[in-house]
């Protein structure tokens, strides 16, 4: 019986060939691991708003101090305080008898003046045919005109006296120079009012429009200035003050400016700025502290990003963009400004990429990911958490 030789080599071949097999089997049924779910965002060109916050107080547009104009005892009032008043409505009268009297003597000085008027012309009359006839000298003529030109004084005076007194009349009417609230009155009935007694009798304040006072630092004022003159595109110059009301809530409507200051307060080193705004329901009283916003520049067509969409490195802030092939990669980029949760975006990103903003932390460079967009990962968050 012969014995065959088995060549060494052809046991090293079965034996690979044996090891490869059983290893194979020990991993038959094992799947690659499934690859991470992101949360991802498309990245857009946004108009970008930048606002400053500043402590403000609010003031009435216009406010009036309602005074007597003449002497006398405070006879009505004819508003309740605290209410809406119109222009010209009657507020107070003044005892009217001493003007009224007045207003009477003045009228009968006019008519005495008026009589000694034409007494003086009609002696006139006289003198000069008189004059002419040689039968009335040059002196009885002159004091003949100078007593009709007196005479033509005194109605002149006489005239302005009734004016003066039937004015002084008018004042014993107080009226409402504006639309507004009236406050309190400072006089009770009975009172003596003008000069010889307490002349100052209400305030009366315009609070539609409203004005809003605040102060502007220097470095902000000079940054605004220097964006609006470099920038390209038109900043809008209406509806850039937004007040905050007691509660934190925002006031419906917006504001203008209307007025800066023309230099620098060298105490504070602030510019003393003030907004205008409506307020057509007296919602805003004067004197109320509010927090104010203002519009100082806008970026147009600007890319911004959620913060949670970057991870800073040892090169800088990046972040993952996935690709076509559903891969993802690292990108630097350069920031530039942070304003609430995003930041704008100078280069490093484009228009319509698409970037990672959940799930950053378990990615490598060139990993294969499953993409969701936003609500779609947070549905699934949710669902794992429930079970």
């Amino acid at each position: 019986m012969k014995i065959k030789q088995i060549k060494p080599g052809y046991i090293s071949s079965l034996l690979i060939f044996t090891l490869a097999l059983l290893f194979m089997q020990c991993n038959k049924g094992k799947k690659m691991p499934p690859p991470p779910i992101v949360a991802t965002s498309k990245v857009a060109l946004e108009d970008i708003k930048f606002y400053g916050d500043y402590v403000g107080r609010t003031q009435a547009s216009l406010s009036v101090q309602i005074r007597a104009r003449v002497n006398g005892f405070l006879e009505k009032r004819l508003f309740e305080e605290g209410t809406k008043v119109h222009k010209g409505q009657l507020l107070y009268v003044i005892d009217k008898r001493p003007y009224q009297a007045a207003v009477i003597k003045s009228e009968a000085q006019l008519s005495e003046a008026k009589v000694e008027l034409d007494i003086a012309q009609r002696h006139l009359n006289r003198i000069k045919p008189l004059f002419e006839q040689n039968a009335a000298s040059r002196l009885d003529l002159d004091n003949a005109i100078a007593r009709k030109e007196t005479a033509e004084a005194k109605v002149e005076i006489a005239k302005a006296d009734l004016d003066q007194t039937k004015l002084e009349l008018s004042f014993t009417d107080i009226r409402s120079p504006l639309d507004g609230y009236i406050g309190a009155s400072k006089v009770d009935i009975g009172g003596l009012v003008g000069s010889q007694g307490q002349s100052l009798l209400n305030v009366v304040v315009q609070t539609d429009p409203m004005f809003v006072n605040f102060n502007m630092t220097a470095l902000d004022y000079l940054s605004s200035q220097r964006r609006l003159n470099s920038s390209s595109d038109s900043i809008p110059v209406k509806d850039v003050v937004s007040i905050t009301l007691p509660d934190n809530t925002t006031y419906e409507y917006k504001g203008d400016l209307n007025f800066t200051a023309p230099e620098v307060d060298p105490k504070t080193g602030t510019y003393a700025v003030r907004g205008v705004v409506a307020n057509p329901s007296n919602i805003l009283l004067p004197g109320q502290p509010t927090t104010v916003k203002l519009l100082r520049d806008i970026q147009f067509n600007t890319v911004v990003i959620p913060n949670k969409a970057m991870e800073i490195a040892e090169g800088g802030a990046f972040v993952y963009v996935v690709k076509s092939d559903s891969t993802v990669e690292r990108r630097f980029i350069e920031t530039g400004v942070q304003f609430q949760n995003s930041t704008t975006i100078k280069r490093g990103l484009f228009p319509n990429e698409t970037i990672v903003v959940e799930g950053i932390q378990k990615l490598t460079p060139g990993q294969r990911v499953k993409a969701l967009n936003e609500q779609q990962y947070q549905e699934l968050i949710y669902n794992e958490e429930k079970q």
